[in-house]
C-alpha cells in the first residue's frame, strides 16, 4: 500500500504541473495580444521542451506503476506482455492491437490440458503395470541439502557404517522412513492378502466370488464368511473360562442393610429377573429388596405369625414363593395377585415339619422331605399331594435334575438315588464314596455334575453319566470343610461350586469347578463371614448374596461376570 500511494502522489504531482504549463501559454497569449502582437521565441522554446519532460516523466511514471502492479497483483490489473517492449512505440502508441495478438513463447515447455492428460493416463497405466506408487511431490532440495548425521547424537543410529557422517536430503528422509517402519511395525491382520483370484462363470466359483477377504495368517480359517453374513455380537466382554487361584470380588451394601434382620437368616434367592432377592429367617419375616448393589431398596416384608422360616424359595418361573418351616403346613406367597396362601396339613400324611424342600426346574412339583424315608410330591398348581417316593433309611436332601423328571435323595443309609418321576420308580441306586450319612445334594444347571456332601465334611463331585453307566468313583472329593456341608450350590455356569458349614465361622468356601481347586482368597481377609446358613448366586453370575447367622446378607459382585 504504501508503494502505490507514493506513485499515486507523483501522479498527482504530474497533472498539477500539466495544469500549470497550459495556464502559462494562456497568460503569455494574452501578453502577446496585450503587447500588440509580439511573440518571445526564447519562451515558447522552453514551454514545449517543459512539455516533452512533462510526458517524458508521464510515460517513465506509468511503467513504474506497471512494474509495480504486476509485481503485487500479477497479470490481473495489467496484462503481461510479450515480445519487445521499446520505449518509442509506448510514448508514439505505435501498434496498440499487439496486446491482443501476441505469440506464447511458453508453448513449447508447457503442455496443453489434453496432452497432459494423455501423458497422466500412460503414465497411470505404467504404475499399475509396475505395481509401485510415484509420489505426488517432490522436494528438489532434498538432492541439495546434506546433513551430518553424526554430529547430532539422536541421528547417529541412522548410520550405516561407523564412519559414516554427512548424507544426503533423500538419502536422510528414506532412513527415517525405513526407522520408523522399524519401530512401528504393521499387525499382520490388518494387511489384506493380494493374492489373485481367477473367477470362472460356474455355479461353483460363485461362492469363491461372494467370499471375503482373508488376511494374512488366517487363509485357513473356515466361516469366514459366515461372521461377516450374520449379525451376532463378535466379540463376548466377559471372557468364558474362569481362571483358578484367585477371584476377583468386591464387597458391596449389605443386601438387606435397610432392613436387617435380628435373627438367623435361613434363605436367601434371586429371582429370575436378577434384581429382586428375597430373605427369609427364624424372625417369622419374608422380605424383598431391590438388589443394584448401592442403595438395595427394600420393596416389600411379609409376616408370617406362627410360621419361623426355614427355608424360602422361588418358583422357577418367578410367580410364587413357596415358605417352610418346621410345621405341618407351609404357605405360599403369589407375587401376581400379592396374597398368602396356607396350604396344609398334607391329605393322608402325619408329617410334623416340611422345612426341607425342592421345586423342579419346570415347576410343575414341589418335593417335600417326609418321615422314615418318603419323599411327598406336591403339585405347584393344585398344592394337592400327587404321590410319594419310599427309600431306605431316612431322607437328609434331594436335588433336581433331567428338567425336573429325574430326583436326586440321600440320606442315612450312605446311598445316592435316582428316581424317574414319570414313572414314580428307583432307576438307579448307588452308594456315596466315603459316605456314612449324606446331609446334602445339588446339581449343576445342566445336570452333568452333581455333588454330594456328608456329615465328615466330605465333598464328592461326580459325573452325573458315568455314576449311571456304573462308575463310582467321583470325580474330585472336596476335604476343605472339618464339619458336617449343610449347603451346597453351583452358580449358572457351573464354574463355581460353594460349600458351607453351619457348625463353624467362614466355613464357605467356592470352588473353581474345572480345576476342582478353592479360590485362595476366599473368604475374604479381614472380613468375617459369620456363621454362613445359605447362600445364592445371581441369574447371570455377577452378584453373591450370603445369609449368616447374624441376620445380616452379606453381597459381593464377581468381577468375572458382567451381568447379574
Amino acid at each position: 500500500m504504501s508503494l502505490i500511494s507514493q506513485n499515486a502522489l507523483r501522479k498527482n504531482q504530474i497533472e498539477k504541473t500539466k495544469r500549470k504549463a497550459s495556464d502559462q501559454p494562456s497568460l503569455l497569449e494574452g501578453n502577446q495580444e496585450l503587447g500588440g502582437g509580439k511573440t518571445d521565441e526564447p519562451d515558447s522554446y522552453k514551454i514545449k521542451k517543459r512539455k516533452e519532460e512533462d510526458k517524458q516523466l508521464e510515460i517513465e511514471q506509468k511503467k513504474e506503476i506497471n512494474k509495480l502492479e504486476n509485481f503485487l497483483f500479477g497479470s490481473l490489473y495489467s496484462p503481461v506482455e510479450f515480445g519487445k517492449e521499446d520505449d518509442e512505440e509506448l510514448r508514439d502508441g505505435i501498434d496498440k492491437s499487439s496486446a491482443l495478438f501476441f505469440t506464447d513463447r511458453s508453448a513449447n515447455s508447457v503442455l496443453s490440458v489434453y496432452e497432459h492428460d494423455a501423458e497422466f493416463r500412460e503414465s497411470s497405466d505404467d504404475e499399475e503395470e509396475a505395481g509401485q506408487r510415484k509420489p505426488v511431490w517432490v522436494d528438489d532440495e532434498e538432492e541439495k541439502t546434506s546433513i551430518n548425521i553424526a554430529r547430532v547424537n539422536r541421528l547417529r543410529k541412522l548410520r550405516n557404517e561407523e564412519g559414516e557422517s554427512v548424507i544426503s536430503g533423500s538419502a536422510y528422509v528414506s532412513r527415517l522412513r525405513a526407522h520408523h517402519a522399524k519401530l512401528n511395525p504393521g499387525t499382520e491382520w490388518a494387511q489384506l492378502d493380494s493374492r489373485s483370484r481367477n473367477y470362472s462363470s460356474d455355479d461353483e466359483d460363485s461362492d469363491i466370488e461372494n467370499e471375503a477377504v482373508v488376511a494374512r495368517g488366517y487363509k485357513d480359517v473356515e466361516g469366514v464368511d459366515a461372521i461377516l453374513r450374520t449379525t451376532e455380537d463378535l466379540v463376548v466382554k466377559s471372557s468364558a473360562k474362569l481362571l483358578p487361584g484367585l477371584l476377583e470380588f468386591s464387597r458391596l451394601v449389605d443386601a438387606n442393610a435397610e432392613d436387617p434382620s435380628n435373627a438367623p437368616i435361613n434363605s436367601v434367592q434371586f429371582h429370575r429377573n436378577a434384581q429382586l432377592l428375597l430373605a427369609g429367617g427364624l424372625d417369622k419375616k419374608l422380605r424383598f429388596f431391590q438388589i443394584d448393589g448401592k442403595r438395595n431398596t427394600k420393596i416389600q416384608s411379609i409376616f408370617l405369625e406362627d410360621c419361623p422360616i426355614r427355608k424360602a424359595s422361588f418358583l422357577p418361573n418367578g410367580s410364587q414363593v413357596i415358605v417352610s418351616g418346621r410345621r405341618k403346613f407351609f404357605y405360599c406367597f403369589d407375587l401376581v395377585k400379592a396374597n398368602v396362601d396356607k396350604i396344609g396339613p398334607l391329605t393322608g400324611r402325619e408329617e410334623k415339619s416340611l422345612e426341607v424342600f425342592e421345586v423342579s426346574s419346570d415347576s410343575s412339583t414341589i418335593a417335600f422331605v417326609g418321615n422314615e424315608g418318603h419323599i411327598l410330591l406336591v403339585s405347584s398348581k393344585t398344592k394337592d399331594l400327587i404321590g410319594t417316593l419310599k427309600m431306605n433309611g431316612t431322607v437328609r436332601s434331594l436335588a433336581f435334575a433331567n428338567d425336573g423328571q429325574h430326583l436326586l435323595s440321600s440320606g442315612g443309609d450312605g446311598h445316592v438315588y435316582h428316581w424317574d418321576l414319570r414313572t414314580r420308580a428307583c432307576f438307579h441306586k448307588a452308594v456315596d464314596e466315603g459316605c456314612l450319612n449324606g446331609m446334602a445334594l445339588c446339581t449343576s444347571p445342566s445336570g452333568s455334575l452333581f455333588a454330594a456332601g456328608s456329615d465328615s465334611g466330605i465333598v464328592n463331585v461326580y459325573n452325573r453319566e458315568e455314576f449311571l453307566g456304573g462308575k463310582r468313583k467321583p470325580i474330585k472329593t472336596i476335604e476343605n470343610l472339618t464339619t458336617k456341608v449343610d449347603f451346597m450350590k453351583f452358580n449358572n455356569d457351573a464354574q463355581i461350586l460353594a460349600i458351607s458349614s453351619t457348625m463353624k465361622k467362614n466355613s464357605l468356601k467356592l470352588i473353581h469347578v474345572p480345576s476342582f481347586t478353592v479360590f485362595s482368597n476366599w473368604p475374604p481377609p479381614n472380613r468375617t463371614l459369620h456363621y454362613p446358613r445359605c447362600l445364592d448366586f445371581s441369574p447371570g453370575g455377577g452378584f453373591v448374596a450370603m445369609g449368616n447367622a447374624a441376620g445380616k446378607v452379606l453381597l459381593y459382585k464377581l468381577h468375572h461376570y458382567d451381568h447379574a
